[in-house]
């Protein structure tokens, strides 16, 4: 055995230049050492501290060895890092940048285990009380990010993607849409980026199903802060029980409408071809009317885009419903502005993996769809508070790649411990300016807000 461990420790060898030498110090080496940026982010804004403090504590007895904050820090972290699940958790379980996230005394104990991070994500988080506290969450971090820089209005993004299943998982279905066996999640997000909320779906629903459910709640959070609120959505949507709730809501909305026969005789004048040749940019026509379909109660205003294309031999015709009272020009670069919702579900998808959902119970896919969204929230408050001009356009996985997969090697000293950080893709300078930025989020206690 003693030989064996000796053998171990041998560093190993290459043969195309038996000068290189390769040694393996796991606890002493990190991959992840970008991750201090996000815990610094996480630490001004008061994130999972906040999340900790709302969540049931499920565990009985004195024999607890993780604290609630640790396990829920080491859940959002890892899908973070593009750890998707749990299997990675026994490896990041000994990675330092994951201990020093997990918390102060995480740097001289390992994080949890994959058992443990699995009870505590199927069984303990999986509560109807805790599967509710985590959907509310989002919203809550965002009302934390909004008080250290106020919007001066909200438009609201809803859409809805899919996440492809494998075998018999509760929930799942072919969808004809998607042309896959999914589940079929419905997102709603601001126009920064945020994530204002989420829900799991089987994968056979209706793109809309559910959307009173998923948006009341936001429009309720932002009814009591007195802000302008827009609401845009594709033609999945288009819903007089959705038109008659925003404008009793007094929220201004731009939704697709679906085309029909009566639409199209009404811009009947704009679909013959610009008479001469056609010039290389595409030439775009508009046109405003109301209309009242049969399943409505009034007469709705419709704007509608005819775009004609030089190598197209027909226009592309679209209807948008809106209360908007701005130029039919500028409503439809309004509701255009949509598009940004299919990228943000994009990014989550490729940067987080979000997708990744592989447990069999349905509740408990929930639980992990909401911890995404966490992290997806927190790699967007980065990307929106804390990066300098020079990188503001980085995508949330060039964030991954160039900033959150830092190598570093760790020292410690009688009272310190230094994360040697690789100058690489991020530089020094770079790097302290990100922390910069996130010092001035340091604002007040939340205790001392609330009262003022």
């Amino acid at each position: 055995m003693a030989d064996a461990t000796g053998e171990a420790k041998q560093p190993l060898r290459v043969a195309f230049d038996r000068r290189i030498k390769l040694e393996f110090h796991g606890a002493r080496i990190t991959s992840d050492g970008g991750l201090l940026a996000y815990g610094e982010l996480d630490d001004a804004l008061g994130l999972t501290s906040t999340a900790a403090s709302v969540l049931g504590e499920g565990r009985r007895g004195r024999n607890i060895r993780h604290r609630l904050l640790g396990l829920l820090r080491q859940a959002v972290y890892g899908r973070l890092a593009g750890y998707e699940d749990v299997n990675d958790a026994e490896r990041l379980a000994r990675d330092p940048a994951m201990r020093a996230i997990v918390g102060r005394e995480g740097m001289d104990r390992p994080a949890a285990s994959t058992s443990q991070m699995g009870r505590f994500e199927t069984e303990w988080l999986a509560t109807e009380a805790n599967l509710a506290t985590l959907t509310d969450l989002s919203g809550a971090w965002i009302d934390r990010v909004h008080r250290r820089r106020p919007p001066d209005g909200i438009i609201l993004d809803m859409d809805s993607s899919q996440s492809p299943t494998h075998g018999a998982q509760e929930g799942s279905a072919w969808n004809g849409h998607f042309g896959c066996t999914c589940y079929h999640p419905l997102f709603i997000f601001n126009q920064f980026g945020d994530l204002e909320r989420c829900v799991l779906r089987p994968g056979n629903v209706h793109s809309a199903e559910g959307w009173r459910a998923l948006l009341e709640p936001v429009i309720a959070r932002y009814r009591k802060r007195g802000l302008d609120l827009y609401f845009r959505g594709d033609a999945a949507f288009a819903k007089p029980e959705l038109y008659e709730l925003l404008e009793q809501e007094g929220i201004g909305y731009a939704v697709r409408l679906p085309a029909n026969s009566v639409l199209q005789d009404r811009i009947g004048h704009l679909l013959t071809r610009p008479v001469g040749r056609p010039p290389r940019k595409p030439q775009a026509f508009f046109a405003s009317f109301h209309y009242q379909a049969q399943s409505w109660t009034k007469p709705r205003r419709v704007v509608a885009k005819v775009e004609w294309h030089q190598s197209e031999l027909y226009p592309r015709v679209g209807f948008v419903i809106t209360n908007l009272k701005r130029p039919a020009e500028r409503v439809s670069r309004f509701y255009n502005g949509r598009g940004t919702a299919e990228q943000w579900i994009k990014e989550g998808k490729l940067a987080l993996r979000w997708t990744r959902l592989s447990c069999h119970a349905f509740r408990d896919n929930a639980v992990r769809l909401q911890l995404f969204a966490l992290a997806y929230n927190l790699a967007n408050f980065l990307r929106s508070l804390a990066l300098p001009s020079e990188v503001a356009h980085w995508s949330l996985t060039t964030l991954r790649e160039k900033l959150v997969k830092i190598g570093a090697r760790i020292v410690r000293h009688g009272r310190y411990v230094v994360f040697q950080l690789a100058e690489v893709a991020v530089p020094r300078m770079l790097f302290a300016e990100i922390l910069r930025r996130i010092d001035r989020l340091r604002g007040p206690p939340v205790a001392a807000a609330s009262q003022e």
